[in-house]
C-alpha cells in the first residue's frame, strides 16, 4: 500500500464530519451477517483525479476462510485493501466488519476497530527496522487491549510472539532477537505475518505478501499462514498479480478495470 497516500486519507478523513458511531445490536442483525467477518454491498470507489473506478458488487467473507482477490498491476488491489480496512471510505455502497460499517465510525473508532480486528501484511512488509523479530510481532498489542489480552490467553506475550515465529519456521532463538533490519526477505515476511495474526483478529488483509518468493517458498509461506490462521479462526484476504497462486484458495475473484 502506499504510505504516503494512507497518511494523506487518515488526515482527510479526520477532518471530514463522520457520521456518530451505532452499536450494532447483534439481534438485528442478518444470519449472513453474524456469519460473515467482512461483507461489502454495492462499493464503489474513484479517486478524485482520476477517472479509474473500484466497483464490488457483493463480497462476503466468513470466519476461517482464504480467499485471493487477483489482477494485474494498476488494477486497484492496494486501494480495494484500504477500503476493505477502512482506511478509506467508499463514495457508494458499504464496508462492515464483523456487522459494523465502517461508515458509521469517526476516524479515530476506525482506527481503534482496526486495530482490534484486522492484521495487515504490507508488501514491503513496514517491520520497524531497528526492533527485534520478537518486538516487531508484540506491536499490535500495544494499540488494541483486546489483541493483548488475547495473546496473553495461556502465557506472556513474548511466548506468544516466540510461539508464533517458531508456527512460521523462524523458531531459532537468534533469529527471534535479531533485529528486523537484518533479516532475510523470507524472515522478515514471516514477522510480518506473525505480527498480523496475534492476538487472533478476525481477518488478515494481506497485499501481495509473496511477490519476493519463489514458487517454492511461496507455497511453504502460505501453507504455514493457513495453518495458524485455520487454528484461530481468522479469515484472510490476500491481493496479488500472481494467478498461479489460485490453486492455493478456496474462494477467488478477479479485479478487472478495477471491478469484480
Amino acid at each position: 500500500m502506499n504510505e504516503q497516500a494512507e497518511t494523506a486519507t487518515e488526515q482527510d478523513l479526520e477532518g471530514s464530519s463522520a457520521p456518530r458511531a451505532e452499536k450494532v445490536d447483534a439481534a438485528s442483525l442478518t444470519k449472513s451477517q453474524l456469519t460473515s467477518v467482512l461483507a461489502v454491498k454495492h462499493l464503489s470507489f474513484a479517486w478524485p483525479s482520476s477517472s479509474f473506478q473500484i466497483g464490488i458488487t457483493d463480497l462476503n467473507v466468513k470466519s476461517d476462510e482464504h480467499w485471493l482477490l487477483e489482477g494485474p498491476s494498476g488494477s486497484g488491489k492496494s486501494t480495494l485493501l484500504q477500503l476493505l480496512g477502512g482506511v478509506l471510505l467508499p463514495q457508494r455502497g458499504e464496508v462492515q466488519i464483523l456487522g459494523q460499517s465502517w461508515a458509521t465510525l469517526s476516524a479515530a473508532q476506525r482506527d481503534l476497530r482496526r486495530a482490534d480486528h484486522v492484521g495487515f501484511i504490507f508488501q514491503q512488509f513496514n517491520l520497524v527496522p531497528y526492533l527485534s523479530a520478537i518486538e516487531n510481532v508484540l506491536l499490535p498489542c500495544r494499540f488494541s487491549k483486546s489483541r493483548r489480552q488475547s495473546a496473553e490467553n495461556g502465557g506472556g506475550l513474548k511466548d506468544e510472539a516466540r510461539r508464533l515465529l517458531t508456527a512460521l519456521g523462524l523458531g531459532a532463538k537468534e533469529i527471534q532477537l535479531r533485529r528486523a533490519a537484518r533479516l532475510s526477505v523470507g524472515q522478515q515476511q514471516r514477522v510480518a505475518a506473525a505480527r498480523a495474526l496475534i492476538g487472533n483478529p478476525s481477518l488478515v488483509l494481506a497485499d501481495e505478501p509473496t511477490s519476493a518468493l519463489d514458487t517454492k517458498n511461496r507455497a511453504a509461506f502460505l501453507e504455514l499462514l493457513f495453518s495458524e490462521a485455520r487454528s484461530a479462526k481468522t479469515a484472510i484476504v490476500l491481493v496479488s498479480h500472481d494467478t498461479s497462486l489460485r490453486p492455493h484458495f478456496e474462494r477467488h475473484l478477479t479485479l478487472e478495470g478495477g471491478l469484480c
